[in-house]
This record gives C-alpha cells, structure tokens and sequence, in this order.
C-alpha cells in the first residue's frame, strides 16, 4: 500500500520543485506497480444526459402553473450539476415546459424570453396558439436559480427590498454616495449569504447553455432546434460556440452584441432616447399630448414633469407613493414597444394633473417580469467590472449625454460603484467574438429602433456567426412571432426544412 507524508506549507526551509516533482514521480511510479486496486473513473455527465424525465401537472410550479395546466400544457424538473466541473457534486433541477405539437412534429423548440432572468416556464403559454405550435413541441425553461427551478438566487428579502430607497437631496452629496455604495455592497454580501457561492459562481450564461444541452438530450432530439429573444440570444450564441455540431437550427431575435456587455449603459441608454424620441413625435401628433406638439422639446418636457418627484413624490388615492424612480421605471417599460405608448400618454397626462395610478401600474409589471437577483447575479459574472471610479465617472457622463430623458440633473464629482464592483464570486466569462466553426446557417432577427439591444448589435451577431439577417422596420424590442408576415413566415420555413434566407431580408409592417 503507498503511503505519503504532508508537509507544512509554512516550512522555514525551501524545498526544490525539481526535488518535489522527482520525489511526486518516484511515489506515482511505486503506486503504479502496486497490485492495489486502481482508482475510479472521473465522474462524467452520462447520468445526467441519460435521466429520464416524468410529464406531468404545473399545478405545483410557481409562477403560473396552474395556468399551464389549464391550457393542457405539461412540467418536468431536469437534473443537472451545479458546477458541471464536478458533477457528482450538488445538483439543480430545472422546470421545464411542454405545449405539444398539434400536427406532424418537426422536433422540440427550447425556448427563452431573455433577461438574464425572465422566467420562461410561460412562453409556451403564449406560442401555443401560433403556427409555430403546430410543428414542434414547445418548450419553457426557468433557469437555474430562477421561478420553478430549485435552488434559487436569493438575495435582499422581500422586507430590506422595499425599503431600500434611492437616496436624494441629502446636504452631503459624498454622504450619499457612500450610503449608496453601502446598500450596493450589502446586496452583493446577502447574495453570498442567503444564496451560496456555489450556486451564485454558476447561474452565468455558460452553465445555462450547457444545461440546455442536458435538456436537448431527455427531451430526444439528436440536435438543438431554438428560439431566443434579447438575452435569450446570448444564450444561442454560447450554446453555438460550446456546442455547434449539435445545433439544429436557432433563431435569434432582438440580439445583444457579443463583443459588449449584455447591459451597456451607454448604448441602452441611447437606443432608449431614439425610442422616446419616435414616441414624442408620434404623441406630438394630438393636440392634448402631456409633453406638447413640438417633438424638438419633448425631451425638455418629460424632465419638467419628472424631476420634481426627487424630492417631492406624489401620494396616490390608495396611500401609494409615485417617486422619481418609478417614473423612469413606467417609462422603460413603455418605450419596449408603440402598444404601449397609450399608457404612458395616459400616465404622464395624469402625472401633470398631480396622479400617479397609471404609471405606478406600468412601473409595478415592468418590476415584475424577471428576478432582480438572477439578472443581477448574471451581470455581475459577465460584465466588464467597474472598480476604477474615474471609469464609472465616465460611463456615468456618457450615458447622460446619450439619454438627456433619464438625465435627473444631480451631478455629483464621484459617481457611486455598482453592485458588481463588489460582487462576492470572480467573473466567468467576458464579453467576445465567439469562436463557432462548424455551426450550420442559423438566422437573426434585429429591428431598426430596438431600445433595449441596438440594432449594430444584431448586425455584429448575425457577422460573428455567419447568420442570415433579417431586418425589421419598426420600433420595439423583438418582432419574431408578434404576427408580422414577413418576419414570422421567413422564420418558420427555416424552422421546418431548415432553408433560411438567402440573401437579408429587410421589411416593415405592412
């Protein structure tokens, strides 16, 4: 039998690397002509791409499962590893979806709403009743960490989360950017504290693409047949650069650029004063627009009704409160796309008038669609982190400038480091070029005037992957699926016989 003796790594003497490895080598070798049995098998993955899953009822998954199984849609949970480095190690189970194909079966279509963090056990909910349904099997998954699946990221409790309030108006404008640093700092340290590091190290984009391969896999299909909006397409092209001789086929709309942050201040911030911009000038059209007939001074506008609320919230009916924050929030969420500017008119009408219902209302369903832990947890693993407080100065400067709406006018000399600066986990990934030789023709669909993910970027992804491009006039955030002929019809040819476009296609609603 091989015995070894340990040594203390405090040891006043040095000892030689060539003596260690000499010394490691002469033990492996006498180990080696031993009669000792020898040692097991690394663990692999097999047990997990080999699991079978159980169909049955959503009426235990949270956030909507009895919706699900209302509209004859089934779950499962599929295990996987936390870390996939070692997979006889903690597992996870991810919640998953299925609306079956009500005609001849193409194959599974795994699907995801984007975020990081937007729950995706619903989609099938909504894709069920289009053409797309007819042909494959529609799948959801909520993420690791997230909604349905187990364990979850869990931060702030719901308590500390709603009176963590923006800090304004204090005499020590240094003061508040401490205070500000301070509440950033706790965040980051509860993640650590209520969620583990193990699973905060692992909910970043390469670990869900290759649970998205696990699930492939129970679910039958020799290869991956996709669908992605928004982050979602972050997800395709890791999947494309882990895996790209089992891609299928993959669609990806409303892309993020590979080569930036999933969220760039500066560029977000821009593709957002374009939207506001086109839905000014669409307002400007009615004489009773909130913000005037001059499109030029909309901007102007929109801050004069705004900035008040820093330091003067409006009390609704209800005993609710309408701050500065939730305006900007109302606003977002309007701007994703034009059916939703009636609202935003009808709340900044009212916010002229002293009220506040309406844009509270949007700014509480913006709130609501993902886990503000989850996408945090996943921008903090995959941005480019911000330490250098002359760098956030600067981000904090251009962002400004690219967006004179959300703008609220209190400059101060240090802007304040974000959660991610003190992030408990090192990153895992940064943002690049992938690298996807081998990948058959997948498609990319971009609209002129997203705000949210830029239409350069869809451009620069549809480049990296060498994909067909597909061009949408228009201005929202995603268009695959939403009832557009010349988007949707292109798409599901591709999905079916795999034959995608040709040459780009460019078009707008008819």
């Amino acid at each position: 039998m091989c015995t070894s003796r340990k040594g203390t790594a405090a040891s006043g003497r040095a000892v030689g690397l060539t003596a260690i490895i000499a010394a490691v080598a002469l033990l492996v070798g006498a180990c080696g002509n031993s009669q000792d049995a020898p040692p097991p098998p690394a663990p692999t993955l097999d047990r997990y791409y080999q699991q079978r899953i159980a169909w049955g009822s959503c009426d235990d998954y949270p956030g909507g499962g009895t919706e699900l199984t209302a509209a004859g849609i089934e779950c499962a949970r599929v295990t996987v590893p936390i870390d996939y480095g070692r997979p006889d190690g903690e597992t996870a189970q991810i919640a998953i979806s299925r609306a079956r194909a009500t005609g001849a079966k193409v194959a599974s279509l795994l699907t995801n709403p984007g975020g990081p963090g937007a729950p995706g056990l619903l989609l099938p909910l909504a894709l069920a009743k289009l053409p797309v349904a007819e042909r494959f099997d529609v799948i959801g998954m909520d993420v690791r960490g997230l909604g349905a699946s187990t364990p979850l990221v869990r931060c702030r409790s719901t308590k500390e989360h709603l009176t963590s309030k923006r800090v304004l108006g204090m005499t020590d404008p240094f003061a508040e950017i401490d205070q500000i640093e301070q509440e950033n700092e706790e965040y980051a340290d509860s993640c650590a504290r209520r969620t583990g590091l193990a699973l905060l190290g692992h909910v970043g984009t390469g670990d869900v693409a290759r649970d998205m391969d696990v699930i492939r896999a129970v679910l039958g299909d020799k290869k991956l047949t996709y669908f992605g909006a928004s982050y979602g397409t972050r997800l395709g092209s890791t999947y494309a650069e882990l895996f790209p001789d089992r891609v299928r086929a993959m669609v990806l709309d409303a892309p993020v650029d590979p080569t930036t942050n999933i969220a760039d201040e500066v560029l977000i911030s821009a593709g957002f004063q374009q939207a506001f911009d086109a839905y000014a000038a669409d307002c400007a059209k009615a004489p009773d627009c909130p913000l005037g007939t001059d499109p030029a001074k909309a901007t102007e506008a929109y801050r004069a009704l705004a900035l008040p609320l820093i330091r003067h919230p409006i009390r609704t009916a209800d005993q609710r409160t309408l701050d500065y924050d939730a305006v900007v929030t109302a606003t977002i969420a309007a701007l994703y796309s034009p059916e939703s500017w009636p609202a935003l008119t009808k709340g900044l009408t009212e916010l002229a008038n002293g009220r506040g219902e309406t844009l509270l209302g949007e700014a509480g369903e913006y709130q609501e669609v993902s886990s503000d832990d989850v996408h945090r947890a996943v921008l903090c693993l995959e941005q480019v982190r911000v330490t250098d407080r002359a760098v956030a100065n600067d981000i904090d400067r251009r962002s400004r400038s690219a967006a004179p709406i959300f703008d609220d006018g209190v400059v101060n000399e240090r802007t304040p480091l974000d959660t991610c600066a003190f992030w408990p986990v090192p990153p895992t990934a940064q943002p690049h070029v992938p690298n996807v030789a081998g990948l058959p023709k997948v498609v990319v669909v971009a609209v002129t005037g997203d705000p949210a993910t830029p239409y350069p970027g869809g451009v620069a992804l549809a480049k990296a992957l060498g994909a067909a491009l597909i061009t949408y006039e228009g201005t929202q955030h995603g268009v695959t699926f939403e009832g557009v002929a010349c988007v949707d019809e292109p798409v599901l040819k591709y999905l079916i016989d795999l034959t995608a476009p040709t040459a780009d296609l460019r078009c707008r609603k008819s």
